[in-house]
């Protein structure tokens, strides 16, 4: 069969073959690395998609971001330095009912402290939730979303029920960011 065929014939054609298949390869791969980013980042994934322009250069700030805190020191607070966490957290708590702006703006601001001392770098609030959407994938739009109420301005007050929801979902980030996991919860999570 192959016998009608010229060998510079066939040379092209198997290389037009591997090329094909090279291609396919490829592009087998590249889905499945866009599907385990999609996964892992979450929302995030469609955030940086919509910052970049398209999907390899978002895959290309996220795989960043992961090298960029893989380089970090982030570790587990100690007793004392949760418990003191957890009081300071009560106190922005109780003053919720009659100063309900000012928890707000010290629950995110005790956020911000607590990030510090897991290690995250101090930045500007982007680079921070960038940083910690590597670890923290699942609550990055409550983040957003609480301490977009917390940092508006005075003339932009916001309404009692938008402050409510900023101090429950800042109550949530901080109980995940609290809590203490050991190395095959963090393993497991990732």
């Amino acid at each position: 069969m192959f016998s009608q065929f010229t060998p510079t014939q066939l040379i092209v054609a198997a290389v037009a073959v591997l090329f094909v298949v090279a291609i396919a390869v490829a592009t087998y791969l590249e889905k499945r690395k866009t599907k385990a980013l999609r996964s892992r980042f979450g929302s995030e994934y469609d955030r940086a998609v919509l910052k970049h322009g398209s999907s390899r250069k978002a895959e290309a700030k996220l795989a960043g971001r992961e090298t960029r805190v893989d380089a970090m020191k982030i570790h587990e607070l100690g007793v004392n330095e949760r418990e003191r966490f957890v009081a300071d957290w009560q106190t922005v708590q109780s003053r919720f009912v009659d100063y309900p702006k000012a928890a707000v703006t010290e629950a995110d601001n005790l956020i911000a402290a607590l990030l510090v001392a897991r290690g995250y770098p101090r930045d500007t609030f982007e680079q921070s939730a960038a940083d910690l959407s590597v670890s923290h994938p699942g609550m990055m739009e409550s983040y957003r979303a609480a301490h977009a109420i917390a940092v508006r301005p005075s003339g932009a007050d916001a309404t009692t029920e938008e402050l409510r929801f900023a101090m429950i979902q800042s109550r949530a980030i901080f109980d995940e960011l609290i809590q203490h996991q050991n190395p095959e919860e963090k393993k497991a999570a990732a």
